[in-house]
């Protein structure tokens, strides 16, 4: 059967998307967390941030994608911009929540590098094919596929392992080693399954 791949996406799509892929994100960012594991882009920053100084993950990661917000707007246009908005708020909120929703007795941090990887992954995998991102990173990222061809997957791996690397003076090799796998895990879903042109889903 034929699909037409530029079948518009309806409201109620986009919405579900959005409410899915985030709490699919927040979910892996509490695993990430837990195991004392790190995620490249803006989650990482946020994540070293409750590391290094006791700032919740939640509040972190909104303050540091405020500056995004303006490159988006003027790169992406406001319909991009505002859907990115939502989406750190909607991962900033399902993410405080979550912490109280579900608590782990044992968490084996080689199981929650693969899970936490394959959770965020998926979900940003959801947000992209909708327009949306989660600010920082991810807004440069589209940008660039978009104009240059550049696959979003591979450009936020290379700029993850390079904020992995600066998590030596924080984490121990081990769990450094686990969080490398991890980003490997997450961008290869979106490489995969986001290449230009196989995939033209319009919101």
């Amino acid at each position: 059967m034929d699909v037409a791949l530029s079948d518009k996406h309806g409201l109620h799509e986009d919405a579900l998307a959005l409410v899915l892929g985030t709490l699919l994100v927040a979910l892996g960012t509490v695993i990430y967390a837990k195991a004392v594991l790190l995620v490249g882009g803006m989650a990482g920053l946020a994540l070293l941030m409750q590391y290094t100084t006791g700032v919740d993950f939640w509040l972190g990661f909104s303050l540091i994608n405020l500056p995004f917000y303006y490159l988006g707007l003027n790169r992406m246009g406001w319909r991009f911009t505002l859907r990115t908005f939502a989406a750190v708020t909607l991962v900033s909120l399902f993410s405080r929540l979550t912490a109280d929703w579900i608590d782990f007795s044992r968490l084996e941090p080689a199981y929650a590098a693969v899970m936490a990887g394959t959770l965020c992954g998926t979900g940003l995998l959801m947000l992209f094919r909708h327009r949306t991102g989660l600010g920082g990173v991810n807004i440069l990222a589209m940008f660039l596929q978009d104009n240059w061809g550049v696959r979003a997957g591979y450009f936020q791996l290379a700029v993850d392992l390079s904020i992995l690397g600066a998590a030596v003076f924080v984490l121990s090799p081990d769990r450094i080693a686990l969080s490398v796998v991890s980003a490997v895990i997450l961008n290869l879903i979106i490489a995969v399954n986001h290449r230009p042109g196989r995939y033209l889903g319009i919101s």
